[in-house]
C-alpha cells in the first residue's frame, strides 16, 4: 500500500523535513560500583546535516543514517579503523538501520522520492534490497526475533505500536500514541516502548510480542522519549545535555550520571549501547558558543 509524501508530512515530520543538524557521538562506557564513566569522546559522523539513529552491528561496528548529497543513506562505521562506508546507493533515502537477526543484512526505512515509505532489507555484501513490510507505514522498528518485529507506525497525527509476524504476513495493533524508542529488554522475552497514552505523563512499558501483555516499568524523564538498555538491564535516558540512568532493582527514580555540556553536546536524543556494554553511541546537537 503506497503512502504519499503529502500524507507523511501531515502525519509526522520524522524524516527529511526540517531536520536538525545532528551528529552521532561515540564514547567508551564503563559501569562499575554503581557509577558510570564516559571516556574517549569522538564525533564519528562529523558531517553537515542530519546524522542520526545509531545501532550496533557488532561490538566494533556502528550503523547510522547519514546525510550525503542531499539525502540520507546508511553509514557503516568501523570503530577500530575509524572508517566510514556507505552500505547502499539508492535514489531514495534510508533511515533507522538495524541488524537483521541471523542474516548478513540490515533492515531500514526507505523513503522514496514519490513519498512511498516501506521497510526494506539490505544485503551487507552487495547492497541489494527486498521489501519486508509495505502495508503499514513504519517509522521505527526493532527485531524481536527473525520472524517478529515491533514497530512505531504512522497513523493520523500519532505513532501506534504494532507487532508484525513476517512468517504469517500479519500486523497486530496494540496501542495508539507511543514514542519512537523501541528496544529489546536484555535477558527477557520482552520489548520496551514509550507510552504517550497519558498527555502529561509518559511511561516506559514492556510488551510480550507473543502474548501482547504489557506492564509499566517507570515514568520517563519529563518530555523525554529516547532511551536505551545496557546489557545488565539498566535504562539510560537523557534530558537536554544531561544523562540519567534507572535501575529497577535499586532505584525508584532516575539518577543523574553527568552533563555532556563539557563535550559541547546538547539536545541528546537517540542512544544505544554495544552488546558487550563497553560503547555508548548517542545523537545530539553541537552547542553554540
Amino acid at each position: 500500500m503506497k503512502k504519499h509524501l503529502i500524507l507523511i508530512v501531515l502525519l509526522f515530520p520524522i524524516f527529511n523535513f526540517s531536520q536538525p543538524n545532528t551528529e552521532v557521538f561515540l564514547f567508551d562506557l564503563n559501569h562499575e560500583n554503581g557509577s558510570f564513566q564516559l571516556t574517549n569522546f569522538k564525533n564519528i559522523s562529523n558531517n553537515e546535516g542530519y546524522d542520526n539513529q545509531p545501532s550496533f552491528l557488532d561490538n566494533n561496528t556502528l550503523l547510522f543514517a547519514g546525510t550525503r548529497n542531499g539525502q540520507t543513506d546508511i553509514v557503516r562505521y568501523d570503530i577500530l579503523k575509524n572508517e566510514k562506508k556507505w552500505i547502499c546507493d539508492t535514489e531514495g533515502s534510508e533511515y533507522s538501520p538495524l541488524k537483521t537477526p541471523n542474516q548478513d543484512a540490515v533492515s531500514a526505512i526507505r523513503l522514496e522520492k514519490d513519498g512511498t515509505q516501506v521497510l526494506r532489507k539490505y544485503n551487507l555484501l552487495n547492497g541489494a534490497s527486498d521489501i519486508l513490510v509495505d502495508d503499514i507505514v513504519i517509522g521505527y522498528h526493532v527485531w524481536f526475533n527473525e520472524d517478529i518485529l515491533a514497530s512505531a507506525v504512522l497513523e493520523e497525527d500519532y505513532l501506534s505500536l504494532y507487532i508484525t509476524n513476517l512468517s504469517e504476513q500479519k500486523n497486530y495493533k496494540h496501542q495508539s500514541r507511543i514514542g519512537r524508542s523501541l528496544h529489546n529488554i536484555p535477558n527477557t522475552n520482552l520489548v520496551s516502548y514509550i507510552s504517550k497514552a497519558k498527555d502529561s505523563i509518559w511511561e516506559i512499558k514492556s510488551i510480550d510480542p507473543t502474548t501482547g501483555e504489557t506492564k509499566l516499568i517507570v515514568e520517563t524523564l519529563p518530555n523525554s522519549e529516547d532511551m536505551c538498555w545496557t546489557p545488565g538491564g539498566i535504562i539510560l535516558m537523557a534530558s537536554d545535555s544531561d544523562l540519567y540512568y534507572f535501575n529497577s532493582n535499586n532505584h525508584k527514580d532516575w539518577v543523574k550520571i553527568m552533563s555532556l555540556k563539557d563535550y559541547g553536546i546538547n539536545n541528546i536524543t537517540r542512544m544505544t549501547v554495544s552488546l558487550d556494554g563497553n560503547k555508548l553511541a548517542l545523537v545530539g546537537e553541537i552547542l553554540n558558543n
